[in-house]
């Protein structure tokens, strides 16, 4: 790997640390979906998997630079990536100057909640926090048209979460931490929604207005400081324990 300035270092150490994370929560699909960074400077330059590792395997040093087509940047690493898989994540880095994180999951949960017509219902205080503010996108395929991109932007417009219908589901975040604590916010939604639905009995809802109050409360805590900073601290404090070879 080439030399990396200490900005960039700690910008892979956080996307590894995601990978590992993905994995440990079971919500990684073999070698398949992708987490990107932006890297930070000057220039549209993102960082991605190596195709064919499994996520728990990801480390700070194997990470790939590319371009914002999916193209390594370096010539030699070419052979190491997917770059069909960059379709979705190139089109949310260059379309929204925030979102220099972007996650993408094939969860059974998310896919479940994909498929159904209703999309997200908010069952759970867990799952209000994305009331109204989810987006969807209609299937149109495996993503790898280019042309699909300038629609799912459209989409997802200004928000931080989507659900890719009969796909799986995105979220996009200011950081590394950010955009995990929506993905395991939004997949822990799914799961609620999976359970409680498949045991026949009937659900209820709050009314909408319990429940966009409750979005707007959590709103309001992401404006006090960096939306989801201290669980991922806490998470990267787990890893040094338990994984400590993913910041190498």
């Amino acid at each position: 790997m080439r030399n990396v300035d200490p900005q960039e270092w700690e910008a892979r150490c956080d996307l590894a640390a995601a990978y590992r994370l993905i994995a440990h929560f079971g919500m990684d699909d073999l070698i398949f979906t992708h987490l990107s960074m932006r890297i930070p400077g000057e220039g549209h330059r993102f960082l991605l998997n190596p195709y064919g590792y499994l996520f728990d395997e990801i480390t700070a040093s194997s990470l790939v630079a590319v371009d914002p087509d999916g193209h390594a940047i370096e010539s030699e690493e070419e052979s190491k990536i997917n770059n069909a898989g960059f379709t979705i994540h190139s089109a949310v880095h260059m379309s929204r100057e925030d979102a220099h994180c972007v996650m993408h999951t094939h969860t059974t949960a998310g896919m479940a909640v994909a498929a159904q017509e209703q999309g997200l219902l908010p069952l759970n205080q867990m799952s209000m926090e994305f009331y109204g503010r989810v987006a969807y996108h209609d299937y149109e395929g495996v993503a790898v048209d280019l042309d699909e991109r300038e629609r799912l932007v459209r989409d997802l417009g200004d928000r931080k979460a989507m659900i890719l219908k009969h796909h799986g589901l995105l979220t996009c975040g200011r950081t590394v931490g950010e955009a995990f604590y929506y993905m395991y916010y939004l997949e822990q939604a799914c799961r609620i929604q999976v359970a409680a639905t498949q045991g026949g009995q009937k659900i209820t809802l709050p009314p909408p207005e319990v429940a966009e109050h409750t979005a707007s409360q959590f709103d309001g805590f992401a404006t006090q400081s960096a939306k989801g900073q201290r669980p991922w601290t806490a998470l990267r404090r787990k890893l040094d324990r338990i994984s400590p070879d993913y910041a190498t």
